[in-house]
């Protein structure tokens, strides 16, 4: 069997992307796949819909027109068998228009520009070690890690450059209250100084 057929000897995968496309979820919640299972995610708190529309505005100053920012928009990582519902997804937006409305597919994470995700208080381990791996594993060029709950004090990082083995060579960590500085395509100054912590 396949490694994306596969979910760590729990689930087929194709049988957990299907449950996942049929599940019914409460309004403001995301469902996962992570570790061969379903796992619901409850609805943000106030704090992370400011900081993402502050992210939202700043990305759009300098994003190239064929590209489109996306919230909760489901992305997977086949190869892990993981489907992550991040924040904000950067990805090309003729392939948003060329999805399919009539079925509820994630978007393969390996075409995103960049992921952003804004860490609970629950579960802030996952967005640094779970799905770090598993963003970097895809390709993605750029995951935002903003996280209020880093234990050097509330901090947001981009992590570039990743590599096969799941993790990024690069990393810019800076503090609330300090700008950070976004690559090419981007080529602007994300401000954190009103992130509320």
């Amino acid at each position: 069997m396949a490694e994306s057929d596969q979910v760590s000897g729990e689930h087929p995968w194709g049988y957990l992307l299907q449950t996942w496309r049929e599940l019914d979820v409460p309004e403001g919640w995301r469902a996962e796949i992570d570790g061969g299972r379903i796992v619901l995610v409850p609805p943000p708190r106030v704090h992370h819909h400011v900081i993402v529309d502050q992210v939202q505005r700043g990305l759009y100053e300098g994003i190239p027109e064929e590209w489109g920012i996306y919230q909760v928009l489901a992305v997977h990582v086949a190869a892990l068998g993981k489907l992550y519902v991040p924040h904000l997804v950067v990805m090309p937006s003729e392939l948003i228009d060329a999805a399919d409305p009539e079925v509820n597919d994630p978007m393969d994470a390996a075409d995103a520009l960049l992921v952003a995700e804004v860490t609970p208080k629950g579960n802030a381990r996952d967005d640094r070690t779970k799905k770090y791996r598993a963003y970097a594993r895809a390709g993605v060029p750029m995951y935002l890690l903003i996280d209020r709950f880093d234990t050097r004090g509330a901090m947001v990082t981009l992590f570039t450059e990743p590599n096969e083995d799941g993790t990024y060579k690069h990393s810019d960590p800076v503090p609330f209250g300090k700008p950070l500085t976004l690559p090419e395509p981007f080529g602007t100054t994300l401000l954190t100084d009103e992130f509320p912590v």
